[in-house]
């Protein structure tokens, strides 16, 4: 008998043909995640079972954070030939509780001499016997002690959801623009889950934005990681572009051009790292720059898709989520980043193409500047 981890995924179940390509890289994320607890991650009859962890509550909790992964289930593993010695740990488990509860018997192994009727019967009557403030309620209970039988006898009475999604890797590589605000880390996770690999593109405006700045997006994005199994953040220098678009660029337009040239240097990274799409955080109206022509006119230098799936969300459901994936505290620290900076008092709301390429112009260095900023990127590893 032996305490182990199951893991339940839920999507990949209908991946058809395709399921044994998902199958093994969620292995691989869990074994990621797993690993600083000393456990060995394997599948098996549909689960992953990981075991041979140095803390168990621990290691749950980082495997819940792995993106595919539905549920876990702290599990006892027993052998399935002695019933009694079964019937005897459901009991244990199932001490201390009180209310209504059910047993959910699955039989695998269908040589196993009880079908799953028998076996919730005969554990029920058991359980009832033996822990005092517990009755049976089939259609809605407080508690579901749940047996599966395959090669051995696996027990468990508790299950906490996982993240869902699909796993890392599984579906591409995408370069998120992200800033110390709430919404960039929200787009990010939102689009990690459906298995698209990060990279993150972090831009910096040395001596306008300081170092606490900086270590707030790298804490934002060491947050993204536990879910995104790692991401390589490019911190790119950013104070020549801004300043010239400060100095040479009409006032209304300076926000929109800088998001231009974000875009064109996110576009060099993303085209480095083999990256198919970029992803903003950007929802429509919520500022000037990210009205329908201004998100028009930013797309315009972009070469490959712009993933941004907070388009219609509205602040109160991103600060929502940014709570629940744990990055809002970090996002409300009062460390300014290079969007705030030199912002005009009257941005242009429907901003024409052909007026921004004319602004543009007056940069005559536009070329060289991308360039540095690239040369000049420092990469952290989160």
């Amino acid at each position: 008998m032996r305490e182990l981890i199951m893991v339940r995924y839920g999507e990949i179940y209908l991946k058809g043909q395709n399921r044994p390509y998902f199958l093994r890289l969620l292995v691989k994320r869990v074994n990621e995640a797993a690993r600083p607890f000393g456990a060995t991650v394997w599948l098996h009859d549909s689960r992953l079972i990981v075991s041979g962890m140095d803390d168990i509550n621990a290691c749950m909790e980082r495997i819940r954070h792995v993106f595919g992964v539905h549920s876990v289930c702290p599990a006892i593993e027993m052998d399935k030939g002695d019933f009694d010695a079964v019937m005897q740990k459901a009991a244990e488990l199932m001490q201390g509780k009180s209310g209504t509860f059910k047993v959910m018997a699955r039989r695998s192994d269908k040589r196993y001499p009880l079908d799953s009727p028998e076996i919730n019967a005969r554990i029920g009557a058991y359980v009832l016997a033996h822990v005092p403030g517990l009755t049976v309620d089939v259609k809605n209970p407080e508690h579901v002690l749940s047996v599966e039988i395959r090669d051995w006898a696996y027990l468990y009475a508790t299950v906490l959801p996982g993240v869902g999604g699909m796993p890392v890797g599984s579906n591409g590589k995408a370069a998120l623009l992200l800033s110390g605000g709430i919404d960039s880390p929200v787009a990010g996770y939102l689009i990690a889950k459906r298995g698209v690999e990060l990279v993150a593109v972090h831009f910096h405006s040395f001596p306008y934005t300081g170092e606490r700045s900086k270590e707030k997006v790298l804490t934002l994005a060491g947050i993204l990681s536990s879910y995104a199994c790692g991401i390589k953040v490019f911190v790119v220098p950013f104070t020549e572009i801004q300043m010239a678009i400060h100095e040479k660029c009409p006032p209304d337009h300076t926000t929109l051009i800088m998001r231009r040239f974000m875009m064109r240097i996110a576009d060099r990274i993303a085209d480095k790292e083999g990256a198919q799409a970029l992803i903003t955080g950007e929802s429509i109206g919520q500022v000037a720059s990210q009205t329908m022509e201004a998100l028009v006119c930013t797309d315009d230098v972009a070469s490959r898709p712009v993933f941004r799936p907070l388009i219609g969300f509205d602040k109160a459901e991103i600060t929502q989520w940014a709570e629940r994936i744990g990055t809002y505290e970090t996002s409300c620290l009062p460390y300014e980043d290079c969007c705030t900076v030199f912002t005009p008092r009257h941005p242009v709301t429907h901003p024409r193409l052909e007026r921004v390429h004319a602004a543009e112009q007056s940069l005559t260095d536009a070329e060289g500047m991308i360039q540095r900023a690239v040369d000049g990127v420092e990469i952290v590893n989160t």
